[in-house]
């Protein structure tokens, strides 16, 4: 019965190791980013965005992003947020977590700048998917939110 066979052992690795895509595809691991060493500069944007989002159900005045705005994503990598998925979104995170907590004070002032860029995205893209146009974004809007909830805590 058990004769060279070990589906029915306990002893056996069932634990499956994932690897850094399947970590970072989850919504909820914009949370577990969330834990640690946060920024000042992402608390306050952060509490600032889910009081309004409180008192008025949506950013009552929001401007879409500039060209400068798009400039700066574009110079450090980054994509606007309705065309960047969830891992993309989560990566970003981190990368902005390091940066504003590294000791390079020039490297700080661009994570905070370009924390506040996806802020002001988010606001642009929640105010046009509750006012009923619907266009295919990437989900990874989802994420970011997700982190800003959970951090103006």
């Amino acid at each position: 019965m058990f004769k060279n066979s070990n589906t029915n052992c306990f002893w056996g690795n069932s634990r499956r190791e994932l690897n850094s895509d399947e970590y970072y595809s989850n919504v909820n691991t914009a949370v577990s980013l969330g834990k640690t060493h946060v920024p000042m500069k992402h608390k306050q944007l952060a509490s600032n965005y889910v009081l309004i989002k409180k008192i008025f159900g949506f950013c009552a005045a929001v401007i879409p992003i500039t060209n400068s705005d798009k400039a700066t994503l574009a110079r450090h990598g980054f994509m606007p947020l309705e065309n960047t998925s969830i891992s993309q979104v989560n990566r970003q995170i981190e990368q902005l977590k390091n940066w504003s907590n590294s000791s390079d004070i020039l490297l700080a002032a661009y994570a905070n700048e370009l924390f506040e860029i996806r802020i002001k995205e988010l606001k642009y893209l929640r105010l046009t998917i509750s006012s009923g146009r619907f266009v295919e974004f990437q989900e990874g809007y989802k994420a970011l939110e997700k982190y800003i909830e959970y951090i103006a805590r």
